[in-house]
C-alpha cells in the first residue's frame, strides 16, 4: 500500500521541525522516500533489496511451512533475550560509573500482533538509567505509517527511564513529530548532553546512513567537547569508520538482524550492510571506539529467526582503571 499524501497537520508538524533540523535536510528524506517508493512498485526496479519485493514475505513463508518450520519460526521470533555487554571506558566520568543504557533496534513491531506484548514482557524486569533505540520501527519500508506508530504508543509507557531515538531505513520523517508527541526523543544528525552527579557525557544520532545516507557527523559531533565521552547512535554500522575518526567512544547500531535467518552456529546466510561481517553482530573494536551490533528484537520480511534469538541489551558503563 502506498503512503497517503501528507495531511495539514504533517506538514505544520514537518515545518515546525524545520529551525531544529533545516529545511534542506526534510526536503530530501521526504523527497526520498518518495524516490523509493516509487522503485518499490515499479516493475523491474529494487530487485536485490529483498525486503522491498512485494512477493517476498509470501515467498518466504511458503518455503519454511513446506519445510515444516513456519510454526517454530516465529516461535524463535518472539523468545526476545537479554543481553549484557560492559563498555570499558578509561576517561568515563566517576558519576557514570556503572551506568547502564538499555538498547533497543529493529523493532518492526507491525509485523506481527505478537510482538509487542511479547517484547513488554521483557522489558518489564529490567532495569537501566536511560533507553536509546536504532531505528526500524516499521516493517514496510514504504506506505502508511500508522500501525508502526500505534506499536510505538503502545510500548513507550513500559519504557521507564527518558528515551532517545533515531531513524532507519524502514522509517519515514512523518514519525518523528508522532514519536516525539509520545515523548520518544529523536535525535536526527543532532546530540544532547546526558547529565548526572555533576559530570555529563554527549549523546548522538544521525540519519540512516543505509539507504537514505542522509547521516551528518558536522552536524551530530562538531559541537561536542573535545575529549569529552560520547555515545554515537547508528541505524547501521556501516558508518563505523567515520564514527571512529569523530572521536566516539561508544557506536550503538542494528540494521542487519544478525542475519536473522543464520546456520547452525549463527552464521548468517545476508547481512544487508556493507561493512565486515565481525562487525555486522555483536561486540567490536575499531581503533580506540568500541562498537556494538545488535541483532534487534523483531524481524524483517517475516516474524521468523533461526539460530539467530532476538535480543535487547544493557550497555553498562564501566570506569576502566
Amino acid at each position: 500500500m502506498r503512503s497517503p499524501p501528507l495531511t495539514a497537520a504533517e506538514i505544520a508538524a514537518l515545518a515546525r521541525l524545520e529551525p531544529r533540523l533545516g529545511r534542506l535536510h526534510i526536503q530530501q528524506r521526504l523527497g526520498l522516500e518518495q524516490d523509493h517508493e516509487a522503485q518499490v512498485f515499479r516493475r523491474g526496479t529494487h530487485w536485490f533489496h529483498l525486503e522491498n519485493l512485494l512477493m517476498a514475505p509470501g515467498v518466504i513463508r511458503a518455503v519454511l511451512t513446506g519445510a515444516g518450520l513456519r510454526e517454530r519460526g516465529r516461535r524463535n521470533a518472539l523468545r526476545i533475550e537479554p543481553r549484557a555487554h560492559d563498555v570499558p571506558i578509561a576517561h568515563l566520568p566517576a558519576a557514570f560509573d556503572g551506568y547502564t543504557i538499555l538498547h533497543l533496534t529493529d523493532l518492526h513491531v507491525d509485523i506481527s500482533p505478537d510482538f509487542a506484548g511479547a517484547l513488554i514482557e521483557r522489558l518489564r524486569p529490567l532495569r537501566y538509567d536511560l533507553c536509546v533505540l536504532t531505528g526500524d520501527y516499521r516493517a514496510a519500508t514504504y506506505g502508511p505509517c500508522d500501525n508502526a506508530l500505534a506499536g510505538m504508543q503502545r510500548l513507550r509507557p513500559h519504557l521507564t527511564a527518558p528515551v532517545h531515538a533515531i531513524l532507519g531505513n524502514h522509517d519515514s520523517m512523518r514519525m518523528v513529530s508522532p514519536m516525539e508527541e509520545m515523548g520518544y526523543q529523536m535525535l536526527l544528525n543532532e546530540w544532547v548532553r546526558i547529565d548526572r552527579g555533576g559530570d555529563s557525557f554527549f549523546l548522538s544520532g544521525i540519519d540512516d546512513a543505509h539507504y537514505y545516507q542522509l547521516q551528518n557527523f558536522h552536524r551530530a559531533a562538531q559541537d561536542i567537547p573535545h575529549g569529552a565521552v560520547s555515545v554515537l547512535l547508528s541505524h547501521t554500522p556501516e558508518v563505523y569508520r567515520q564514527a571512529a575518526h569523530a572521536d566516539f567512544d561508544l557506536m550503538l547500531c542494528g540494521h542487519t538482524h544478525g542475519g536473522q535467518i543464520c546456520l547452525p552456529g549463527g552464521v548468517p546466510l545476508i547481512t544487508d550492510a556493507d561493512c565486515p561481517r565481525g562487525i555486522a553482530r555483536g561486540a567490536w573494536r575499531h581503533h580506540g571506539m568500541i562498537g556494538y551490533t545488535s541483532v534487534g528484537a523483531g524481524c524483517s520480511i517475516l516474524d521468523a529467526r533461526f539460530n539467530c534469538p532476538p535480543e535487547v541489551t544493557l550497555h553498562r558503563l564501566r570506569r576502566a582503571g
